[in-house]
């Protein structure tokens, strides 16, 4: 479980970053959970865009997508979702 501070960090470090993967109209399929699985395995943040054809709850998706690839959702702004996992060998240093 991160703290409000270590929250607050990765969210800077997000606002900087482009959105890596999109989600359309076919909501959270089993591709798209492996490959921000094998993502987050290598980056740990990831900056997700959900397209205006997705007609699902935003922040339901997001629950949804985190609870899939094991990750916690950081933030959900606008049409985009934040989410961070540890991994092994820490590449962020959280304060």
């Amino acid at each position: 479980m991160l703290t409000t501070k270590q929250k607050v960090y990765l969210r800077s470090l997000a606002q900087t970053e482009k959105p890596v993967f999109q989600i359309g109209h076919d909501g959270i399929s089993d591709n798209l959970i492996k490959t921000v699985s094998d993502y987050l395995k290598k980056h740990e943040l990831v900056k997700i865009s959900v397209l205006k054809n997705n007609d699902g709850d935003l922040k339901e998706t997001a629950f949804d997508l985190a609870m899939m690839t094991k990750s916690e959702c950081i933030q959900v702004i606008g049409r985009q979702i934040v989410l961070y996992r540890r991994s092994k060998e820490p590449k962020i240093i959280l304060p």
